[in-house]
């Protein structure tokens, strides 16, 4: 809006002398770095009261689950309020609309993933608080198949969203070449995109570009995991809030580089017109996540919950997704994916073998946890590990 607002009144505010201080707003990368100052304060102004809000409304209750020596280990935290969620996305969305380009399709469709998976959880979240209070033995939240049919619709909505209108975008710079076939490709780790020094610029020989449906069902597939194993991730205190905050800076470095053509060209990354407003989005999600870490971290004032978690999840691989950076964020969310394959082993182990278990509990987070290792411990190690993730992510930059 404010970035809108100064392109409608430039000439005004160069009138009145006021233009050299506003004209900072052009600049992507401080709108970027000022979008995680911005939804950080956001969520500090507002935190202590949403939380007073939710203990009034009684939008807490004691984690359970499917283990009875967890379930001694969260007991303390009967009284913590969840839906926390709806402060981080609040947040994001208010940084959105006051710093990104608003005519921007990108733009657009990240506040309907943003809006959407957190309307999902939400209702996930207050459906399984109010049911516990009303009837004990009833369901417990939306039904896993429900929750997924819901987040594959929006990953088809955006995969065709992405494969129609990819190549193009509010106010970037084109490719002299092949500007949509860029936004399609698939970048395998180590491969370059462009030819090096080719004039005019041209795509590498071999690389691999999508059709419709493959794009489409790798944009649903990856969206949809992603929420989920963010979702599974969020257990400990500060656990998902720092790991999501630490993937929301890489992938900040990520927009930036293939947002604008010039990096783009210099990286032999797929330049895609129009997504360096990405940068700004995952800027506001780390900082929402860094502001909602102030009452996450150990012991924990607030949850996140599905509200937060689903939304959080979705945004990140639709960032992944429309940068053309697929593979690079299954390293940077690796903590997520991880978390995700433990579950998938666990219960496929437990099935296969009529009752056995490969760990303790799942996710793995709890395995540590039930091994000895303090809370405390688990969240700062998987932070390390996040750290480092990302940082393998960024150095596979260079080995092209």
């Amino acid at each position: 809006m404010l970035y809108n607002l100064l392109q409608f009144a430039g000439d005004w505010l160069d009138k009145i002398g006021l233009f050299r201080y506003a004209q900072v707003l052009y600049q992507l990368e401080f709108r970027a770095f000022f979008a995680v100052v911005v939804s950080f304060a956001i969520v500090l102004m507002f935190g202590k009261r949403t939380i007073r809000w939710l203990t009034k409304q009684k939008i807490g209750d004691a984690p359970e689950f499917y283990n009875a020596d967890v379930n001694k280990l969260m007991a303390g935290k009967a009284a913590t309020p969840t839906m926390g969620g709806i402060l981080i996305c609040a947040s994001i969305l208010a940084s959105i609309l006051l710093l990104t380009d608003l005519r921007n399709g990108y733009v657009h469709l990240a506040i309907i993933v943003l809006v959407w998976l957190a309307c999902v959880g939400g209702f996930d979240d207050w459906l399984k608080l109010t049911s516990r209070r009303r009837n004990p033995g009833g369901r417990e939240g939306l039904f896993a198949w429900e929750k997924l049919l819901f987040q594959i619709g929006l990953g088809i909505v955006a995969g065709f969203f992405l494969y129609t209108h990819g190549g193009g975008g509010g106010g970037s710079e084109s490719l002299p070449i092949q500007g949509a076939e860029a936004a399609h490709v698939l970048v395998l780790p180590g491969q370059r995109t462009y030819v090096p020094n080719a004039e005019p610029l041209r795509l590498e020989q071999g690389v691999m570009i999508l059709g419709p449906v493959a794009f489409t069902l790798i944009a649903m597939l990856l969206i949809a995991a992603t929420s989920n194993a963010v979702n599974l991730t969020d257990g400990m205190d500060g656990l998902a809030a720092g790991t999501l905050a630490i993937a929301s800076f890489a992938m900040m470095v990520l927009s930036f580089i293939c947002g604008d053509v010039r990096s783009a060209k210099f990286l032999l990354f797929p330049h895609v017109p129009g997504t360096s407003e990405m940068m700004v989005v995952a800027g506001a999600m780390a900082g929402s996540c860094l502001g909602f870490l102030w009452f996450n971290c150990a012991p924990a004032k607030v949850f996140m919950g599905d509200t937060g978690s689903l939304p959080l999840g979705g945004l990140l691989a639709y960032i992944a997704v429309a940068i053309r950076q697929e593979i690079l964020l299954l390293v940077i969310g690796g903590v997520f994916f991880m978390e995700m394959a433990s579950v998938i082993l666990q219960v496929g182990y437990f099935r296969s073998t009529g009752g056995k278990r490969i760990f303790r509990c799942s996710p793995i987070h709890h395995h540590f946890h039930l091994s000895g290792w303090s809370e405390q411990q688990v969240v700062t190690r998987f932070w390390v590990l996040a750290v480092i993730f990302a940082m393998m992510a960024l150095v596979s930059i260079k080995l092209r």
